[in-house]
């Protein structure tokens, strides 16, 4: 699955928003595989995972690590492991659908990226990898 560096951005920071609804609503074990899978997840990171009982704390501790991950597709794939599970189509509608009303929009963080043509990541205004 390939899609460019802001679609991340923008699927990075739906999923910010939308955070509660995901660790109230997934059970990451089926996305953690997926992720994995696609090289998203190291061996390390996925054992990590796999030791929480709790998961709630799974996918808290996923999210946080995606949000800290250097991969610049971190986010499309985790939208692709969600799209793979057919009892959450509601959750990607609400993803498609997902609109930051805050003063500080998603239209507006958008409008801050800078698309690299040389490196080919993300970066904001402030020099910080969005990816």
């Amino acid at each position: 699955m390939f899609v460019g560096c802001s679609s991340n951005a923008v699927l990075k920071l739906k999923f910010q928003g939308l955070h509660s609804t995901i660790v109230n609503n997934i059970n990451p074990a089926n996305i953690i595989d997926f992720l994995f899978q696609e090289k998203v997840l190291g061996a390390e990171d996925m054992h990590a995972l796999r030791q929480k009982s709790d998961p709630k704390q799974q996918c808290r501790d996923l999210l946080t690590l995606l949000h800290t991950s250097e991969n610049p597709q971190a986010f499309t794939h985790l939208y692709g492991a969600i799209k793979e599970e057919p009892h959450l189509d509601w959750l990607i509608d609400r993803i498609d659908q997902y609109s930051d009303q805050s003063p500080q929009s998603l239209s507006g963080q958008l409008h801050q990226l800078d698309i690299s043509g040389q490196t080919g990541k993300c970066h904001s205004e402030g020099s910080q990898l969005l990816a």
